[in-house]
């Protein structure tokens, strides 16, 4: 024994430090697992149901969203037949993709994400593989002859996939419910399921695709232990001249017990990001539309523009942010390569950090 030291002070002191590590490491840990826990049943309920006008037609929260007199509108699509036939600069650069790695992680589930073009994303986290929005066609519309046409391959072939779990669709716009690609997802791999908003089911079904689950806004399903929910986006719906706002739109939320992903398909700057980051958030990685803003008169009610999209990255309090929906086809009329130059300014100018608004090239994985 020391002289003049109490036995035990030493080793007591040493203990108190060591508690305190633990006492942190604890208070970690629980952070942690409540960030990872779904929002229960009544948070989510807040997001829905989805609100119907007279005639039963779906409606956003702010109503009918205008898109333009005709004065905007018919020569607009006069330039989008034009752009079936002529080239346009500016397209996303691509990088060779063979899906060797995507097929190896499928069974280790580290959490990366691929951006196929357009839309399309393929996501990988908690186990799960699964894709957004899937189009491999040449062009997103009823014939394929004619319509807007895609300036970059798909990131990777189909054949090269991994299994694919599940696939989210947005909404029926040619250029986010491509049925060429879901037949062949289905034909590939019947255990793949398809969600969808509500009355999107039966477009499937008669395609042959009989594995699909529709949902409306706030609805949850569970997929190999992931849940899977239906959450609002400002957008519309129709696929020919009689169907408008007949089926619903959406965006989707991805919660596992490692990661949150959301999903924003197609949609306009509105108060549901706030709502969705208040029941489901904080997110890791936010899929957001940068693209076809122009002309605002007709686009910006239902299409974001770069500065929007950062801001909606921050009212979902995402910790990411991955650009899609721009410089794949041709939809409007901005140039193709100035969505990404917008939005990593308007990044680096706000709370988001230009770091963390990824640009992504065509075949491009990264882990989040």
């Amino acid at each position: 024994m020391v002289p003049g030291v109490r036995p035990g002070l030493v080793v007591d002191g040493a203990l108190e430090a060591a508690l305190r590590r633990m006492r942190a490491a604890t208070l970690g840990l629980l952070l942690a697992l409540l960030l990872s826990f779904p929002a229960t049943a009544q948070d989510v309920s807040t997001l829905g149901p989805a609100p119907r006008d007279a005639d039963g037609r779906f409606v956003n929260s702010v109503g009918e969203l205008t898109r333009g007199s005709a004065g905007v509108r018919f020569p607009f699509f006069l330039r989008r037949i034009a752009g079936s036939f002529r080239e346009r600069p500016g397209a996303p650069e691509s990088i060779a993709n063979d899906g060797a790695f995507l097929r190896e992680n499928a069974r280790h589930s580290q959490p990366t994400v691929t951006w196929i073009g357009h839309a399309t994303l393929l996501v990988q986290m908690d186990h799960v593989t699964f894709l957004t929005d899937p189009i491999w066609s040449d062009t997103a519309s009823p014939v394929s002859f004619l319509g807007p046409r895609r300036f970059v391959a798909p990131g990777m072939a189909l054949e090269d996939l991994p299994p694919i779990d599940f696939v989210l669709i947005s909404h029926n716009h040619y250029d986010h419910l491509d049925l060429a690609t879901l037949t062949a997802l289905a034909a590939r791999n019947s255990a793949t399921r398809f969600f969808v908003p509500l009355g999107n089911a039966g477009l499937l079904r008669e395609s042959g695709i009989a594995n699909v689950d529709e949902l409306d806004w706030g609805g949850s399903l569970t997929h190999e232990g992931v849940r899977i929910t239906c959450v609002p986006a400002q957008h519309w719906s129709g696929r020919g001249l009689r169907d408008e706002r007949r089926a619903l739109w959406s965006s989707w939320v991805v919660t596992g017990s490692s990661r949150r992903f959301y999903f924003a398909g197609d949609t306009g700057y509105f108060a549901g990001f706030t709502q969705i980051a208040k029941a489901l958030g904080p997110f890791d990685l936010a899929a957001l539309p940068i693209g076809a803003y122009e002309p605002a008169a007709m686009m910006r009610p239902a299409h974001l523009d770069p500065e929007e999209a950062v801001q909606a990255a921050l009212d979902l309090h995402a910790r990411a942010a991955v650009a899609i929906h721009y410089g794949t086809f041709d939809l409007s009329d901005e140039p193709l390569d100035e969505p990404p130059r917008r939005l990593r300014d308007a990044a680096a100018k706000s709370a988001l950090g230009e770091s963390s608004a990824w640009v992504l090239r065509i075949g491009e994985t990264r882990e989040f």
